[in-house]
């Protein structure tokens, strides 16, 4: 699981992704996944680029496909789903608007640096 969050974040980090964060939901009863990689752009468009972006790495790097992917029709909030790792793409006001992180505010977090 470590290759695949460090595939994602490398993967977001290409496509200029801010903010980026894993949740570590591994100790929570009924959580539906053990981690969530949770990031952030200022267009639908570069979301929808970080969401491909994403796909497009972890496939190429681990031969692996997301399980699902939600969000695309209008690229606000992009869920990629690779079943033990959920990556979020939020567009900065949809993410400060649902404040995800603060819903699982008890879960140990990965922060990761980001140079302009």
């Amino acid at each position: 699981m470590d290759k695949l969050i460090q595939t994602i974040v490398r993967a977001i980090e290409d496509k200029k992704g801010r903010n980026i964060v894993s949740l570590d939901l591994s100790g929570f009863d009924g959580a539906i996944t053990s981690c969530f990689v949770v990031c952030n752009a200022d267009s639908t468009t570069q979301v929808a680029a970080i969401a491909a972006g994403v796909e497009e790495r972890v496939l190429e790097e681990l031969g692996e496909k997301p399980w699902r992917v939600e969000g695309q029709q209008n690229a606000l909030w992009i869920a990629v789903d690779y079943v033990d790792v959920v990556v979020h793409v939020f567009q900065t006001e949809t993410r400060d608007f649902y404040r995800l992180e603060e819903l699982w505010a008890d879960a140990p977090v990965t922060r990761y640096a980001y140079e302009e």
